[in-house]
């Protein structure tokens, strides 16, 4: 989609540090982490949310979820938080769906 920063990420038209790839997902380290470990898990193809992903390709919606498992063990974790902010109100800033996969910390209950 013109002018999505995720796509132009998965198109390689804009730099990220990339951690793990697949044919449908890519993952890459967050800008502002707000953990030791924050990466994004975001399918190659656009879908502006979550539930437009799971509604319009369920394959790929349960891949984001094994791609972070796999970029948390990678990196050393076994205890990790994933995230889907769906619409403005609830944080999301860029409509490009995207896993955050956050580790390294304790986390806190409920998040805020």
């Amino acid at each position: 989609m013109e002018g999505c920063l995720f796509c132009g990420i998965v198109a390689g038209d804009v730099e990220s540090d990339v951690v793990h790839a697949t044919e449908r997902t890519i993952a890459f380290r967050d800008v502002d982490p707000q953990a030791p470990t924050h990466v994004l898990v975001v399918p190659r193809d656009h879908y502006a949310s979550a539930a437009a992903l799971a509604a319009g390709d369920p394959q790929a919606s349960a891949e984001l979820v094994t791609t972070a498992a796999a970029v948390a063990a990678a990196e050393g974790h076994d205890d990790y938080r994933l995230v889907f902010n769906t619409g403005a109100g609830a944080g999301q800033t860029v409509f490009h769906t995207h896993l955050h996969l956050l580790a390294g910390r304790s986390m806190t209950w409920p998040p805020g």
